[in-house]
């Protein structure tokens, strides 16, 4: 089965995290840090690549923090997954392209659609979506009620 890379799975997460946890002051890198369990230099790295894709907004300072940098129901999974794609440097060397007539009239095509379909779902849940699932599912937030976007 397919599975997203752990760099995507965690930009995802932090993502959601920011818009779940978030509220009208920023979220900050230790608490999303401690909450997905992971080392904080690590998530910075991925956290800094969102802010300069527009997806999330770093705020300086003591109180400072990271928060979307739009409303969570205006950033599509697709747009969390593009800037993890441009990370990894998706075309290399051996980008997986047919080798054989058979593969390039047939295989490689049925590949794309595969991706275009994917995608094309992707682009279709937001990550608002993915918060009411969360909170669908009863997971305890640290967000002050009925705050989405913050400028």
């Amino acid at each position: 089965m397919m599975r997203p890379s752990k760099k995507l799975a965690l930009a995802l997460e932090a993502v959601c995290d920011i818009a779940y946890h978030g509220g009208a002051e920023p979220v900050q890198s230790q608490d999303i840090a401690r909450r997905l369990n992971l080392p904080r230099r690590y998530l910075e790295q991925v956290m800094q690549q969102m802010v300069r894709a527009g997806i999330l907004k770093g705020v300086r300072g003591p109180r400072g923090g990271y928060r979307l940098a739009r409303e969570r129901r205006r950033i599509a999974v697709g747009d969390v997954v593009r800037v993890v794609r441009g990370l990894d440097g998706q075309v290399a060397d051996d980008d997986g392209r047919a080798s054989s007539t058979l593969g390039e009239a047939v295989v490689q095509p049925f590949w794309d659609e595969v991706e275009a379909e994917l995608m094309r779902r992707l682009d279709a849940v937001t990550i608002d979506d993915l918060c009411r699932r969360a909170a669908e599912r009863h997971v305890a937030s640290e967000a002050t009620p009925g705050v989405d976007f913050v400028i």
